[in-house]
């Protein structure tokens, strides 16, 4: 069976559900659509971007008392009294308020890493919940009530059969929204997060910008759902909206599966349920009142994420009654721009005294380089010399403590990774960094994110389908050029080591560069395998690409590079032609293994 059938039949059981069940089972179904509206955004802030919030549920209230007091104030403020009385226009608002908010917060509290992150989304959210209560206008704690109920086509949706509908059809284009952002040239730009913000950097993400995007999504998110909570209970006051109930949503996200659109439902469903069982079959078991299920509750959460850490609905697709989706290669497409190669011999990169220090270690000193169009320099060095510390300042990764690094004549001292490669600098790194549970095809993308410019709207709707074929076609081009054509849709992950090292360089080319830095891509390959990656280096260099590469396999190094340049304890002590460099007594000690 085909995965659409299955949507398709699930969209047929939410369109008859209302008129075969009772109205309790309708209501519980209500609140199951409105959670899973939530946890769909944290799907994309935790699952996809990897970042833990414990606030989303301030953003339900922010969206539900917005609403509540433009449609419940008879005085509004001359600049609001244009929304008063209507719950439409009230949603306007609050979606416009609730992304001021996001923003704001965002740009504060993305910055922070590791424990602080969800540290911050706890102080920000309690802060929110204490404003609900205590804001004048808002009822304290006794809230607001007699809400007007949505109305839809001249439809009133005062039931909750009524308003069913209009939770679920909200909630399952939230899903397609979010599928297509995914899907996209922006959501290889999220994605590429969980790679780690170097290697997206890299490739030209801007991972700020980035995570704020999904912040603000997953905020939006929340708000449509404190909205239609709102009117569905003609009612709202600060409880649902403290941190217990964020606690609650990230715990649907985690066992419907964190990385899975559908699970938000799933774990939404679940949840709900769960606890409703719990708290009718508990006390009949224990024969008194109590919070018995909470206590259980907790116990299954931690039973399941050691059993199943990814999950339920990771492992409910694999019973599923779906056929594997016959996945087609990307048609040729019109290609992309390309940027005019340099001339052959034009100087593209150069050192000049460049040093680094950390505290009273020097990493780097004087160092001095140059790496000119249609030529491979080599950087070797025995363990320690501080080559990747060296590759990092030329790439942007970091910031020389002195002397100054020129690429393509222009000082790049302190510019960020991603606008140094937007100029025509890609890299791969020493230890592989890919995004293993994503495809082949879709790794080497990323490596062509500067290349094209479909915004995250265009995204949603996904109107970028041109360029999505354009950039999907030059990264299986690239696969091919290096020889992994046949493994589009495999798991990046799935790759023995070598194959990984080839595929960094397929999504570095991607780039388009005039100046190609490769750490170690020989590393873990066979014979046969560096003889096609030096073949491959061999006929970029011809074509006029500049190729600077670390590496400490001496045969591979010695028969390709056209200037070798030698590093011992952060310093040159020689740089000149293979012949030469073999023949040199400082390297032959240092290096090679004299006596």
């Amino acid at each position: 069976m085909k995965p659409r059938v299955l949507i398709l039949a699930f969209i047929a059981v939410l369109a008859v559900a209302p008129l075969l069940l009772p109205a309790f089972e309708v209501t519980l179904l209500n609140y199951i659509g409105l959670y899973a509206l939530v946890v769909l955004g944290l799907v994309l802030l935790t699952g996809v971007g990897g970042m833990t919030s414990f606030g989303q549920a301030a953003f339900v209230g922010l969206g539900a008392y917005t609403s509540a007091y433009l449609t419940t104030t008879a005085q509004l403020p001359g600049w609001l009294a244009w929304a008063g009385g209507s719950p439409w226009l009230a949603l306007l608002l609050a979606l416009v308020l609730t992304a001021v908010v996001a923003l704001v917060l965002g740009a504060l509290t993305l910055k922070l890493s590791g424990h602080y992150l969800p540290l911050g989304t706890i102080a920000w959210g309690i802060s929110l919940y204490y404003l609900f209560g205590n804001l004048e206008g808002f009822g304290g704690q006794t809230g607001i009530t007699d809400l007007p109920p949505i109305t839809l086509f001249g439809l009133s949706l005062e039931k909750g059969e009524h308003v069913f509908y209009l939770i679920w059809a909200v909630l399952l284009a939230a899903v397609l929204i979010t599928q297509n952002l995914l899907n996209s040239r922006q959501g290889r730009a999220i994605r590429a997060l969980k790679g780690g913000q170097v290697m997206a950097e890299s490739m030209g993400v801007n991972t700020f910008r980035a995570k704020l995007v999904i912040f603000v999504v997953a905020a939006l998110f929340a708000a449509l759902s404190g909205w239609l909570y709102a009117h569905t209970q003609r009612f709202v006051n600060p409880t649902p909206f403290g941190l217990n109930m964020g606690i609650d949503y990230l715990f649907m996200a985690l066992i419907g599966g964190v990385g899975s659109v559908w699970g938000a439902l799933l774990g939404a469903g679940v949840l709900t349920l769960l606890k409703q069982w719990l708290q009718d079959w508990l006390p009949l078991l224990m024969g008194s009142q109590g919070n018995y299920e909470t206590i259980v509750f907790g116990l299954l959460i931690v039973l399941m994420m050691q059993r199943i850490p990814g999950g339920l609905w990771p492992l409910l697709v694999r019973y599923l009654p779906v056929a594997p989706v016959r996945r087609v290669p990307p048609a040729p497409a019109d290609p992309l721009a390309r940027r005019l190669p340099p001339t052959k011999g034009m100087l593209i990169l150069e050192a000049r005294q460049v040093t680094r220090r950390f505290g009273g270690l020097v990493a780097n000193k004087e160092m001095d380089l140059a790496v000119h169009a249609g030529e491979i320099l080599a950087l070797i060095g025995p363990n320690g010399a501080g080559k990747s510390t060296l590759f990092n300042q030329l790439s942007g990764v970091d910031v020389p403590t002195s002397g100054e690094v020129l690429f393509l004549g222009q000082r790049i001292n302190g510019v960020p990774s991603r606008q140094i490669a937007q100029c025509g600098m890609s890299r791969t790194f020493q230890h592989v960094k890919l995004l293993p549970a994503m495809s082949v095809l879709e790794n080497v993308a990323i490596g062509a994110h500067l290349r094209a410019s479909g915004s995250v709207l265009a995204s949603f709707a996904h109107l970028e389908r041109h360029e999505e074929a354009r950039l999907l076609a030059e990264a299986r081009q690239q696969l091919e050029r290096v020889g992994l054509g046949g493994y589009l849709f495999e798991e990046a992950g799935s790759l023995a080591l070598g194959q990984q090292r080839i595929l960094e360089i397929a999504r570095a080319l991607c780039a388009d560069p005039c100046l190609l830095l490769l750490d170690e891509p020989a590393a873990g390959l066979r014979h046969k395998e560096k003889q096609a990656l030096a073949e491959l280096l061999a006929r970029l260099r011809d074509e006029g690409m500049a190729i600077l590469l670390v590496e400490h396999d001496m045969d591979f190094v010695m028969n390709l590079a056209d200037r070798i340049t030698v590093m011992e304890f952060g310093q040159k002590i020689a740089d000149g032609l293979p012949e030469a460099i073999q023949a040199d007594p400082a390297v032959l000690q240092a290096y090679l293994g004299a006596e």
